[in-house]
């Protein structure tokens, strides 16, 4: 628990300096991250732990494997795999705890010019 809270100090202590930074993020933009910070590790904290490891590992392995699918020229296959693991992790309720602690950060920084910015031509594939 304790780790998980430090961790996630830890990754807010960069979006305090870059808010320092930031022209665009006021006073109050920053008392409003910070409170949305303190709602998602709370949030965080309702998750199983060995739920969340064991997620992790489940993801790290899933990837491992669509790397050497997409390396061996197998792209359909790939595809199929990563649209069965995005189904079965839409359906999973540690995964659908974590999206829910990870939606309550949206919106508490001030959008940053290269944010945004990713290729959104709805020809994505997994090996690309």
């Amino acid at each position: 628990m304790m780790k998980s809270v430090a961790v996630c100090l830890a990754a807010l202590l960069p979006l305090s300096l870059m808010a320092q930074t930031y022209q665009g993020m006021s006073e109050a933009d920053m008392k409003k991250m910070m409170q949305q910070a303190q709602q998602m590790q709370a949030c965080m904290a309702q998750i199983d732990r060995a739920k969340a490891d064991a997620l992790k590992e489940r993801s790290e392995r899933i990837s491992k494997e669509l790397e050497a699918l997409c390396a061996q020229g197998k792209r359909d296959a790939a595809q199929r795999k990563a649209i069965a693991y995005g189904k079965e992790m839409a359906d999973d309720p540690t995964a659908q705890i974590m999206r829910r602690c990870g939606e309550m950060m949206k919106g508490a920084m001030p959008q940053m010019p290269y944010m945004g910015q990713a290729k959104k031509d709805g020809k994505a594939h997994i090996c690309d």
